[in-house]
C-alpha cells in the first residue's frame, strides 16, 4: 500500500455538504482506504477573484492504485459531482487533486507529482500540515516551512471532521 494525499475543494452550491459527500465517495475507491482527514478550511479564491470563497480539505489514503489510476478515479468522482472544466481557477462544484503519491516525482501529459504549486498554496499546506506535519514535498521541502511562507494568504478553519 502506498501513502497518497488528495486535496478537496469546492465553492459552488453548498461546498461543506459537497466536501463531506466527496469524502464518502473517496471511501468507496477501489484498493484504497482513507486514513486521515483534515479539518475543513475556508480560503480565498486564487486567480479569478470574483467568485465565492472555497472550502478545502486534504485526506491521506493508503492505496494500491498507481498514480494515473488514482487520478482517473478522482476525475470520475468529480464528474459525478457535476464538475465542469472551463477556464483555469474557475468556480467549481468539486475539485480533487492528487498532491502526492509516496515520494513519486512524475510528469506526464495528464499528471504532475508532486502537484504543481501545492508548495505555494495555504489552502493545501494548512490541511496537509494538520494531518501530516512532517511531510516533505519532494523538491520543495517540509510542509511546515512551506506553510509558514504562505502567511499572507487568507485561510480559516471552519470545521473539524470526525475520524
Amino acid at each position: 500500500m502506498t501513502l497518497a494525499y488528495v486535496a478537496l475543494g469546492a465553492n459552488l452550491g453548498d461546498p461543506v455538504v459537497t466536501i463531506k459527500a466527496a469524502l464518502a465517495a473517496l471511501d468507496a475507491l477501489p484498493a484504497s482506504a482513507r486514513i486521515a482527514t483534515s479539518s475543513l478550511y475556508c480560503t480565498a479564491p486564487v486567480g479569478l477573484k470574483n467568485q465565492p470563497d472555497f472550502i478545502n480539505a486534504v485526506v491521506a489514503l493508503r492505496t494500491q492504485l498507481a498514480p494515473q489510476a488514482l487520478l482517473d478515479q478522482l476525475f470520475a468522482i468529480e464528474a459525478n459531482f457535476g464538475r465542469q472544466r472551463s477556464v483555469k481557477n474557475a468556480p467549481r462544484t468539486l475539485d480533487l487533486d492528487l498532491l502526492l503519491h509516496a515520494d513519486a516525482v512524475l510528469t506526464t501529459a495528464t499528471l504532475t507529482l508532486p502537484h504543481p504549486r501545492m508548495h505555494e498554496r495555504a489552502f493545501v499546506l494548512a490541511p496537509l500540515a494538520e494531518i501530516a506535519p512532517l511531510t516533505v514535498i519532494p523538491g520543495h521541502g517540509p510542509v511546515a516551512r512551506l506553510f509558514a511562507a504562505c502567511a499572507d494568504q487568507r485561510i480559516a478553519r471552519v470545521e473539524r471532521i470526525a475520524a
